[in-house]
């Protein structure tokens, strides 16, 4: 009986390899540029350029240097850049070393999709929400063309006309629209009732980056935010609201009703804008999927932060990653980095470190997680799933 079951395993092998596989059918998109928007996890400098630098230790990993990013190294963004062979994107808004033929990030910590009416120092949400990002990005797409027609040394800084419509357009934003209704004390159910107000701003915002000429989008999902170890410390979340990796399941509902929601947006964008190519990333399952079963992937507690000021979590929402104290006259850093960060998950309590995003990454890049299931460099072909 074994050797028949093994007989029919080889076939399917066999079969699996030799029939035709769309996916190889497909055409490798070559993406010429990266157009991000978003949110911390895919800043590369934007909200320094704006309000100050992310002090160190962030960077120290990889740029070992602060780097504009809320991280000890690299972000899903960086990786993707690599991936595609292009240079790691300038923030839009930095306007100092600037290369943007490639694309531009028009990302800044702590924005989300619907604008808040808080200022960044009242709540720590930025202003530049993501309909100002794309009001960004079509001020980009029309001055560039106009310094481009010009001689002189900025127009090969900027990229080609007929490079909008051929670049890749990403998205990670979502996640501090759930939290911005937390910090107002209002319920997970209070929350869940404006996500589809969210996410018509959202499908807007899409819908005016196709008009711009847009085609290639690579939308991630929100994470999960009930495994963040500055929510674990912020908000009261009894034993029994805890699920057996130790994550919170109210909070945790919420990003998956997020999810679900958007998952809709996308699909009825894909009837709207029939020359789209939309791909619905699902990094929600793999950060989850990481924070569960870190020790046995090689990473140490997933809820205790590298980068803090004591705690349950090494998370203090008054002294946050490279904070500072005056101690007998002498200026020192108490919200220092753990001595290893590759062996940690979370590097500030709200943030991935370096080698979680590499891992995560990994995971997602060959379209595993994505609907349709296309690998990142296939993203521009449309699929009729």
């Amino acid at each position: 009986m074994e050797f028949y079951h093994l007989k029919f395993q080889t076939l399917v092998i066999i079969f699996a390899t030799f029939l035709p596989n769309p996916l190889f059918c497909s055409e490798n998109c070559n993406f010429p540029a990266i157009f991000n928007f978003g949110d911390s996890n895919s800043d590369t400098g934007g909200l320094s350029a704006a309000f100050g630098q992310a002090p160190p230790p962030n960077g120290e990993t990889f740029f070992h240097a602060p780097a504009g990013r809320f991280s000890d190294g690299r972000l899903l963004i960086d990786f993707i850049a690599e991936k595609m062979e292009l240079p790691y994107l300038s923030a839009f808004l930095d306007s100092i070393g600037s290369n943007f033929s490639h694309g531009a990030n028009f990302a800044t910590a702590g924005s989300t999709i619907r604008p808040q009416n808080t200022t960044i120092s009242q709540s720590g949400y930025s202003p530049i929400s993501l309909d100002i990002q794309r009001v960004q990005f079509s001020d980009f797409v029309t001055r560039s063309q106009i310094i481009r027609k010009k001689e002189g040394f900025f127009r090969n800084l900027l990229p080609d006309e007929d490079v909008f419509s051929r670049a890749l357009y990403t998205f990670d934003i979502g996640q501090n629209d759930l939290t911005a209704g937390y910090k107002l004390n209002l319920s997970t159910d209070q929350v869940k009732a404006y996500v589809p107000r969210v996410l018509e701003q959202f499908s807007d915002v899409i819908q005016k980056l196709y008009g711009e000429g847009g085609r290639s989008f690579w939308i991630h999902n929100t994470g999960p935010v009930g495994c963040l170890p500055y929510i674990m410390d912020r908000f009261l979340v009894t034993a029994a609201q805890i699920d057996k990796y130790g994550c919170s399941i109210p909070y945790n509902d919420v990003s998956q009703y997020f999810n679900l929601r958007l998952k809709e947006a996308v699909s009825a964008l894909r009837k709207k804008l029939p020359m789209a190519a939309i791909t619905y990333v699902d990094v929600y399952s793999v950060k989850y999927s990481l924070i569960a079963h870190a020790k046995k992937l090689g990473f140490e507690d997933p809820f205790v932060a590298c980068c803090g000021h004591g705690g349950k979590y090494n998370y203090n929402r008054f002294a946050k990653c490279g904070s500072k104290k005056i101690v007998n006259g002498t200026e020192i850093v108490i919200a220092k980095s753990c001595i290893n960060p590759t062996a940690r998950i979370n590097w500030d309590g709200t943030h991935f470190t370096e080698s979680a995003n590499k891992w995560i990454f990994d995971q997602i890049v060959n379209g595993s997680f994505s609907d349709p299931p296309l690998p990142l460099n296939f993203a521009c072909n449309r699929m009729n799933i």
